[in-house]
Order: C-alpha cells, then structure tokens, then sequence
C-alpha cells in the first residue's frame, strides 16, 4: 500500500529571498562607483547649450579649495598641479591640431572658488595654446 502525498500548495520563497539580498548587496556596492568625477557646485546662469562633437572636450575643474582637475587625466579625481595642468592640455592641443581637429577647451569653476582661481585656470589655458575657452554653468531651477 503505498501513500500518496497531497499537493503541496505553499511557494518556498528562501530562494527568493537569497536572491533579492545579493542583488541588495550588488546594488549597494556599485552605487557609489557610478558617481565620477569631482564634485563642482555650479553657478547657474541661462546659456546656450554646447554642441556635441565627435572629439572630447577637455574640461578643467576647480573645486571650492582652488585645486585644479583634468577630465582627460589618468586620475581625473586627483589634484593637479598648474604645471602639470598647462603641459597635458599643451600637448592635447597639439595633437589635435595635427589631427586638423578643433578641440574645445572649458573651465568648470565651483561657485564658491575664489573668482582669481578661475582666472588662473584660464590664463593657464590660454598660455598652454588654447585660443578660445569657455565656461560652464547649470541652468537655473525653475521656481517651485
């Protein structure tokens, strides 16, 4: 005589569970990796956007203690010194002048950096040869 066993009609949600917790553990592991760069506060002002362009542009950063940052640097999130700084972006320009390519160059100041810092960066630029820079900003929020 043998015994038959009754549907079981319970869902065993453990592996379910296991689950959810590694894709927690994954998520909040590799959230913090996707933020790059450094963190620049700014100003806001109504511009214009860029035009996109095939080549990169390269993009200077001055954070609120005056420190200098390439977006095309091996370390983009390491500090720069005005030397290093004006001899990268000297030989950028120069390669892509050989390229007959025009390369944009932009300073991204922090809002709260020293006004002269800025000025420095872009003195910086201009003596590494590049003829024209600009500036970025975010636009403005709109009022609530």
């Amino acid at each position: 005589m043998s015994k038959r066993r009754r549907p079981m009609s319970e869902i065993n949600i453990v592996p379910y569970v296991d689950v959810m917790l590694v894709l927690l553990v994954i998520f909040m592991i590799t959230t913090p990796l996707l933020t790059q760069g450094v963190e620049i506060k700014l100003p806001e002002a109504q511009a214009q956007a860029i035009e996109s362009k095939e080549v990169e542009p390269l993009i200077v950063s001055v954070d609120a203690k005056g420190q200098y940052f390439l977006n095309i640097a091996e370390k983009p999130t390491e500090p720069m010194s005005a030397e290093d700084l004006a001899t990268r972006v000297a030989a950028e320009l120069e390669l892509a002048k050989r390229g007959n390519l025009k390369r944009p160059v932009l300073v991204k100041g922090d809002q709260n950096v020293n006004y002269g810092s800025v000025v420095r960066a872009m003195a910086l630029l201009q003596a590494a040869g590049a003829k024209s820079v600009g500036l970025l900003t975010e636009n403005p929020k709109a009022p609530v």
